[in-house]
C-alpha cells in the first residue's frame, strides 16, 4: 500500500476583491516557486474564490493543497521561503480568523 498524501484546505476572509486577487495571485505562483531540496514538492494546490452565501460563514477565499507526506506540509509550514513570501501577503489582507482543515488521503492513482 502507498504512503498517504496530505490534503489540507485553508479558508481566508478577505473582504477585499482586490486583496483576495493579490493572494489569489501568490497562490497560483506557488507550485513552482515553493521548493525543497531545489525541486516543487506541492503535488497540486487550487486556489479560488468562495461563493458569496451564507454556507461559506464569511470566508472569502478557499485553497486545497495536496503534499505527498506531513513532513512536506511541516516543511511547507516551517521552512518554505515561497510559504514564507505568502504567509506575508495572506497577513496583510485577511481579517479574522483563517481556518485550516488537513487529512490522509491515499493517491488512487498509485
Amino acid at each position: 500500500m502507498s504512503s498517504p498524501n496530505i490534503r489540507r484546505i485553508t479558508l481566508f476572509k478577505i473582504p477585499k476583491p482586490e486583496d483576495r486577487e493579490k493572494l489569489l495571485a501568490v497562490y497560483k505562483r506557488m507550485p513552482e516557486e515553493a521548493v525543497k531540496n531545489g525541486n516543487p514538492y506541492i503535488i497540486s494546490m487550487d486556489a479560488g474564490a468562495a461563493f458569496a452565501e451564507q454556507r461559506s460563514q464569511g470566508y472569502t477565499v478557499a485553497v486545497v493543497s495536496v503534499f505527498a507526506s506531513k513532513e512536506d506540509m511541516v516543511y511547507y509550514d516551517n521552512e518554505c521561503e515561497a510559504h514564507g513570501r505568502l504567509k506575508a501577503v495572506a497577513k496583510s489582507v485577511h481579517e479574522g480568523a483563517m481556518m485550516i482543515y488537513f487529512e490522509s488521503i491515499f493517491d488512487k492513482a498509485k
